[in-house]
């Protein structure tokens, strides 16, 4: 049982109560990739005439989580997921996922755990501290995409009075403190949004948030994910283009990597023009093997206003 674990088990949510039996699953073993591939619109079976942004993907790649405006029976913006049979299959056509994750507010930026059993995700719902907060919901079959419980605030080490959002939660076994990198609004940081790192403490809570300054620039810089082994982690920014590559847009993602989950990261690099295109790519979700990039982009040869695309390369 992980101190998250026992802390959302000491605050009172029954369904917590079998997590004792848990482990995390296994980390791919760190390796170098090829280059990435041009982008491919996931298509009119998960993208609509609506906004379809801020994916995230199961560690077996047979669900695709993602934020929607889509007509639905909650909020403006609510959490949808589509199936797969296989990584070789269609996507289904997406389903909401209900109550007890979404609100008539808005839910947004979804992030799961490693071992499957938690879902962390952003909402302006009431009960937090600012104008989106970070909640965790929790589930027991992590094969099952709705069976998700109420949701628990994450409290003031990661939430504040500004928008917090876009989390994305590494389990360190090398080091064994997990950690929860988000993006946030607050005041003090380099530019308008940057990225926060909390650690989880012994009392199961997370510690105060505090910035990656070498990934933050003035500009806003939003959305970070980080691969499983925790040596690559990739964000989305609004900051200059590199002046020597054409062809880029108002939001680029960028990618930082470091030797060790105890090293620094490194300055952060443009993922280049092969992904990154004239209009804005942002909002990206790695996959468990660090084969895949789902990320959002309003290019206009989509469905709706923003689509869901997908970027791949191999292990060399």
């Amino acid at each position: 049982m992980t101190r998250l674990h026992r802390r959302f088990k000491a605050v009172g949510p029954a369904f917590l109560v079998c997590l004792a039996m848990l482990s995390a699953s296994p980390v791919e073993t760190a390796k170098p990739f090829e280059a990435w591939t041009a982008p491919v619109n996931l298509g009119e079976d998960v993208n609509s005439a609506f906004n379809d942004f801020l994916p995230e993907l199961s560690s077996n790649g047979l669900s695709l989580y993602f934020a929607s405006n889509r007509p639905g029976p909650f909020g403006g913006e609510d959490l949808w997921v589509s199936r797969r049979a296989s990584r070789d299959a269609r996507w289904g056509t997406p389903v909401n996922l209900g109550t007890l994750v979404n609100t008539s507010f808005n839910e947004r930026s979804p992030a799961l755990s490693r071992d499957g059993h938690l879902l962390f995700f952003a909402s302006d719902r009431p009960g937090g501290a600012g104008s989106l907060d970070i909640w965790v919901s929790w589930r027991a079959h992590t094969h099952d995409d709705f069976a998700w419980q109420p949701a628990v605030n994450l409290g003031t080490g990661v939430n504040g009075a500004a928008g917090d959002f876009g989390p994305s939660y590494f389990e360190n076994d090398e080091i064994g403190i997990p950690n929860l990198f988000f993006a946030s609004s607050r005041p003090g940081g380099v530019g308008g949004v940057d990225i926060y790192r909390s650690e989880l403490l012994p009392s199961g809570s997370f510690g105060p948030a505090s910035s990656i300054p070498v990934l933050n620039a003035p500009e806003n810089d939003f959305r970070p994910t980080i691969r499983p082994d925790g040596l690559e982690l990739i964000f989305d920014s609004s900051r200059p283009g590199p002046p020597d590559v054409s062809g880029l847009g108002l939001r680029d993602l960028w990618v930082s990597a470091r030797s060790s989950v105890s090293a620094p990261w490194s300055t952060p690099e443009n993922l280049g023009s092969v992904v990154n295109g004239a209009f804005n790519d942002m909002l990206a979700a790695l996959s468990s093997d660090g084969e895949m990039l789902v990320f959002t982009s309003d290019r206009p040869e989509g469905f709706g206003g923003n689509d869901l695309y997908i970027t791949t390369r191999s292990g060399r």
